[in-house]
């Protein structure tokens, strides 16, 4: 059974950080394309950024935002700095086939986590 658990969350302040993590099980880690996407209320989950030999973000992000892995630890990180109220969402880490998935495409991806919330106050 894949489980991915998103953790890290909480409230903050523009301008301060925070780092999010995600840890699998039931998959080779190792293998697969790690993503995070965003959800902010009203909104249609977006694209924040993803990692497999390379990593790859949204324009809204770069430079502020950092994806990583630890693939001994099955894990993925988002680091997120200089937070604005607009990055204000639920964010979830997705994994995905790497001969399947679309980085951007959150379709493409085969298991999600159940999400951890981000508020980011002025």
């Amino acid at each position: 059974q894949v489980q991915l658990v998103e953790s890290g969350g909480g409230s903050v302040q523009a301008g301060d950080s925070l780092r999010l993590s995600c840890a699998a099980s039931g998959i080779i880690f190792s293998r697969y394309v790690m993503g995070w996407f965003r959800q902010a209320p009203g909104k249609e989950r977006a694209f924040v950024a993803a990692i497999d030999y390379s990593t790859y973000y949204a324009d809204s992000v770069k430079g502020r935002f950092t994806i990583s892995r630890d693939n001994a630890k099955n894990t993925v990180y988002l680091q997120m700095n200089s937070l604005k109220p607009e990055d204000t969402a639920v964010y979830y880490c997705a994994a995905g086939d790497p001969l399947r998935v679309r980085v951007g495409v959150q379709g493409s991806y085969a298991y999600w986590g159940q999400g951890t919330q981000v508020t980011v106050s002025s």
